[in-house]
């Protein structure tokens, strides 16, 4: 549906261009994709001019990713009421909760983190990731750098909710979120505890069985 809209004032700038992002944002929800926001189809749904989405936005691109920023701030929101409690669980309660933003947000998460793209979304994914593995590296439950560790979890993250987004047919399995994350977490604890030099299957095998049992009795 098309708005008529008055001519905007000197200085309503800022509000037109929440009334395009707005519009924008109606268009991508109804459709599911990217490929509805053109620029004329957005100043239809605004009731502007095409030249006046130019004002604010220097092409496509730029629209769809001003208009993808707008639900990040979503994810902050969602790590922060996981953070708490015991650092190493909250961490996994981090994960998940990302995991499920970038479900929830498929359109949003593909053009931000799928594609080259601005560097803000994916900073301020970095920045949630970081925290939550600092706090577990001052427990000593992790050791390193919290940085390259926060970039190893992130990739595991990441490859997870890429997956399912790119391949929604895929018959994945109801656990693959949890038990990825499972994975990318001990694996983090464990693998700086382990020998340089790998020692015989057999003996991995009953020495993790053998840690799994401790670790179940406490």
């Amino acid at each position: 549906m098309t708005i008529r809209r008055t001519r905007a004032r000197k200085g309503e700038g800022a509000l037109l261009r929440e009334e395009i992002l707005r519009a924008a944002e109606s268009l991508l929800a109804e459709s599911g994709s990217e490929d509805a926001l053109t620029l004329r189809a957005v100043a239809e749904r605004a009731g502007v001019s095409t030249p006046s989405v130019y004002l604010h936005f220097a092409d496509k691109d730029a629209l769809v990713e001003a208009v993808c920023l707008r639900v990040w701030d979503e994810l902050g929101r969602l790590v922060q009421q996981n953070a708490g409690g015991d650092p190493f669980h909250a961490l996994g309660r981090c994960a998940r909760a990302y995991v499920r933003f970038a479900l929830d947000h498929p359109v949003q998460y593909r053009v931000l983190m799928m594609r080259p793209a601005t560097q803000e979304a994916a900073s301020a994914c970095f920045r949630h990731i970081v925290t939550a593995v600092s706090a577990c590296v001052e427990t000593g439950v992790l050791r390193g750098d919290p940085q390259d560790l926060a970039l190893a979890m992130w990739t595991a993250v990441h490859g997870c909710a890429s997956l399912v987004i790119a391949q929604p047919s895929f018959p994945w399995p109801d656990d693959l979120i949890d038990n990825a994350i499972r994975m990318a977490g001990y694996g983090t604890a464990i693998l700086p505890r382990l020998p340089s030099e790998a020692p015989p299957s057999d003996v991995i095998a009953a020495e993790l069985d053998e840690l799994g049992v401790r670790l179940a009795q406490a």
